[in-house]
């Protein structure tokens, strides 16, 4: 009957040869690449409304609602954060970390492997070896191979022995545990990701223009506290030309600790306010449905200077210096006028094209009217000289935020530096060595030169010959 402890050893050998697989590494690796892919096309953590539209252009009305179904039931609608998948991290790190460990000893053999003098007959078995010949005795041209030698970076030994005398040495071989960085770097930054999903925040929040919170929600609306209170001042958008499609929208943003305002940063899309451990990115926008919004207005009187007004809508004001009153008699978020009626009507209720109708009086008689459009300049223009500009509509949209904290970004970023000195000396550097033999008589010296290298041969076998026909074409 076998042994218990020796039947344990079997087992742990069977389980280490398996993790030592290359293949086992092509599956595992071709295993995430397929289910990324999958995670990437269907959005995640969304309304199912969303992916089954997404379904439905891929493999029509019929199949949709059962691949879906099959879907979620694998975890692809929240991959990242189901349990097979960190699995298949694991299984794929423990994979690098094995292999790299058994290889590590004959790699460690290379590398600290004592470099040794060679016989005359073993030149010639390298692929690169040539053979010169120098004017000068031995001890005469033993200084300038010495020189060479240096001026390519080797530290040289020296050897005398029948054959004559020899000059060897060898660099970069720590350039063996490159791919040792690389593989180091993989399981930092899948740590740092695993880190991020687990343990870190992925959330929403939609802030109206003015207000204020001090959490941000889940997708499934659990509340996150942020430990500080984040407050929306403003929120713009810029559109291309006359069309309707946005071309830059922007938040301004200010942090509140314990009353008092700690920051205050303008976002975009791609440029986070960061504060604690949190960044919070421009994500979307849109119309807030209770509407009590200020209309602001940028009053230029003809020649006077300009004032910065706001009101209601049914709200009255005075053109400075002037007895001429304005009312806000409507507004409209998105105006256009009728092609055949000229009748004005609103096609939206984003701020597209937001306008305000004006009413003017003077000493009690009308006096003008019309639309004052925010992106048409010549419609601010009054009949009489003064500008009416309007500058927004305070408090009548909400920027969409997404706020992320992710603890493990650092060891991602530790992860991409030790991932690009890997691959730096993996591509770059090269274990190189080389011999060189002198021997001859009292006016002519034979340099024979033999030389390895475990990478990159033909760049290493250029610069010998051009540093050894420079040296010949000197001598």
């Amino acid at each position: 009957m076998e042994k218990p402890d020796k039947k344990n050893n079997n087992i742990v050998e069977k389980v280490w040869k398996i993790f030592t697989s290359v293949k086992l590494a092509a599956v595992l690796i071709l295993t995430i690449a397929i289910t990324s892919i999958a995670g990437t096309v269907i959005e995640q953590q969304t309304e199912p409304a969303k992916n089954v539209k997404l379904f439905v252009k891929i493999f029509g009305a019929k199949l949709a609602p059962s691949i879906y179904s099959a879907s979620d039931a694998m975890g692809l609608m929240d991959m990242y954060h189901s349990g097979w998948f960190t699995g298949l991290l694991v299984l794929f790190c423990a994979n690098l970390i094995i292999c790299s460990i058994d290889r590590l000893p004959k790699i460690s053999h290379l590398v600290k492997e004592k470099l040794l003098p060679m016989e005359e007959p073993s030149f010639k078995k390298f692929t690169i070896h040539k053979e010169y010949h120098l004017q000068g005795n031995i001890k005469d041209r033993a200084e300038d191979i010495l020189k060479l030698l240096k001026s390519l970076g080797f530290k040289s030994e020296e050897h005398k022995s029948a054959d004559g005398l020899q000059f060897y040495g060898q660099k970069w071989g720590i350039s063996r545990y490159a791919v040792y960085i690389v593989h180091l770097s993989i399981v930092l930054i899948l740590l740092g990701a695993v880190i991020g999903v687990k343990f870190g925040f992925n959330g929403y929040l939609s802030l109206p223009e003015g207000e204020s919170s001090d959490v941000a929600y889940t997708r499934d609306g659990k509340t996150q506290p942020l430990g500080f209170t984040v407050r929306c001042d403003d929120f713009n958008v810029d559109f291309y030309n006359d069309t309707d499609m946005p071309k830059e929208y922007k938040s301004w943003l200010s942090i509140h600790e314990n009353g008092k305002e700690i920051l205050s940063q303008s976002i975009e899309v791609n440029r986070p306010l960061k504060y604690k451990g949190y960044a919070i990115y421009q994500a979307s926008y849109g119309p807030v449905t209770d509407k009590n919004a200020l209309i602001i207005l940028r009053v230029t009187p003809s020649g006077g200077k300009t004032e910065t007004m706001s009101m209601h809508v049914g709200d009255s004001f005075k053109i400075p210096g002037t007895n001429i009153e304005g009312k806000a008699k409507s507004f409209s978020p998105a105006i256009a006028f009728n092609k055949e009626t000229k009748e004005p009507f609103t096609y939206s209720e984003m701020m597209n094209n937001p306008a305000v109708y004006l009413e003017f009086k003077k000493d009690g008689k009308d006096l003008y009217e019309g639309w004052v459009v925010k992106r048409y300049p010549k419609t601010w223009d009054m009949p009489d000289g003064n500008k009416i500009e309007l500058v927004d509509y305070w408090g009548y949209q909400y920027t969409g935020l997404q706020v992320r904290n992710d603890p493990g970004v650092w060891i991602v970023y530790l992860g991409c530096l030790t991932m690009l000195l890997g691959l730096y000396g993996a591509f770059f550097l090269s274990h190189r060595k080389i011999w060189v033999l002198l021997k001859g008589t009292k006016n002519q010296t034979t340099v024979m030169v033999a030389a390895t290298t475990n990478k990159n041969r033909l760049s290493f076998e250029g610069v010998i010959y051009r540093a050894f026909e420079m040296l010949t074409a000197q001598r």
